[in-house]
């Protein structure tokens, strides 16, 4: 079941530091529900049950049993089952979208309601809210909405570039009090739609595309398709104005040794 989001607002949280974990998870659930404190005691609470899991089965825990976490890296990046147990709380489950149990939603993705997305260190979250479907990215500076017929095209595209897609099932929670945001973790905002595509559409009015941490391993491939062919373009553009400029070059110096031989034979005459 559908939560439905505080009367037609859109949560959203842009990137902060390698917190995409926890924006991925609140926007799904459609509130500042968690903190990098929360998911972080999540992974350590992991990491223990596992240590004991390996040590009651008597099996050789070589480096396992180390100080470093297995569920979350230095620099913050979450494992998929901090997540999993971070939805858990929620009564939500996160299904792999290649297992058979998804399978209706691998032949009309539109049936859900949430996906979860992940690559390299970066996750984010393409949620259905009001009806509509949004890509939370939050390497967005809006949610970008995603038409019914683009999402399924979208997901398959995402796929055969190596992203792993997970699909959220449950009670989504209903609403999250906006008066409440105070309690909010400084990263969030609430959009309406309107505002939303505004901010899309200003950030980059000719594709929408409006990224806002390049330096991010994050790659949208009809984005990464567009800016390859405006890179050809470019290069085309660069390759012409050089050789504009190379045949005005030569052209220029052709007239100046015409005119410094006709200047030669008068004085010659």
């Amino acid at each position: 079941m559908e939560g439905v989001s505080n009367g037609g607002m859109l949560y959203h949280e842009v990137q902060e530091a390698k917190l995409c974990a926890v924006h991925c998870v609140n926007t799904v659930l459609q509130g500042p529900f968690f903190s990098e404190f929360d998911l972080a005691a999540l992974a350590s609470d992991l990491d223990c049950k596992e240590r004991q899991m390996m040590q009651e089965g008597s099996v050789s825990t070589g480096d396992f049993l180390s100080a470093e976490s297995h569920n979350v890296s230095l620099d913050g990046d979450f494992s998929i089952q901090v997540l999993q147990k971070a939805l858990e709380v929620w009564d939500l489950q996160v299904i792999p979208l290649s297992s058979p149990v998804a399978e209706p939603a691998q032949i009309d993705p539109d049936l859900e309601n949430a996906f979860i997305c992940h690559l390299h260190d970066h996750w984010f979250c393409i949620r259905k809210v009001n009806g509509e479907w949004y890509n939370f990215d939050s390497l967005y500076a809006a949610p970008e909405h995603l038409s019914k017929f683009y999402l399924a095209a979208y997901l398959d595209s995402l796929k055969s570039n190596g992203w792993s897609i997970f699909l959220v099932r449950g009670n989504f929670p209903k609403e999250f009090l906006i008066s409440s945001s105070e309690a909010s973790n400084g990263y969030g905002q609430w959009l309406s739609p309107e505002d939303a595509e505004r901010i899309t559409k200003s950030c980059n009015p000719a594709s929408g595309s409006q990224i806002i941490n390049s330096t991010q391993q994050h790659s949208n491939p009809a984005e990464d398709m567009l800016t390859e062919f405006e890179d050809e373009d470019l290069k085309a553009a660069i390759a012409a104005s050089l050789m504009d400029s190379s045949q005005t070059k030569t052209s220029v110096e052709a007239g100046r040794i015409e005119n410094d031989n006709k200047e030669g034979e008068e004085k010659s005459a």
